[in-house]
């Protein structure tokens, strides 16, 4: 994955409604859902709906398909995967992970604050 397409694909996720939608189409698996169900399952809008779907689209994360009268969205797992191995390609400090290993220092918290 390019660094373009991680920054796109992060920058759909980064919305609270956006992030909502793509986990729930990761859980609904391969049978996907249709955005009536989406927006009854999480309370969105239609209209709002239609446009975190195409934002999501967009970044290459969902995408749909047309089965009778229904448009059906599925997440894309090959992107998430991609975007996941993108994210932790490094991890370990470049050397290859055991399953369970926990990557990085536990001395030192992920995201230090910076005292006032």
């Amino acid at each position: 994955m390019e660094a373009a397409a991680a920054i796109g694909a992060l920058g759909a996720l980064a919305q609270e409604h956006r992030l909502a939608v793509f986990r729930l189409l990761v859980q609904a698996g391969e049978d996907g859902m249709p955005a009536g169900a989406i927006a009854d399952a999480l309370g969105i809008p239609n209209s709002s709906l239609s446009f975190h779907l195409a934002q999501l689209s967009r970044a290459g994360l969902i995408s749909q398909e047309r089965r009778s009268r229904s448009l059906i969205y599925t997440a894309d797992y090959a992107a998430m995967n991609a975007l996941l191995g993108y994210l932790t390609e490094n991890c370990c400090a470049g050397a290859t992970c055991a399953p369970d290993a926990i990557c990085g220092s536990q001395d030192k918290p992920v995201l230090e604050r910076k005292s006032a």
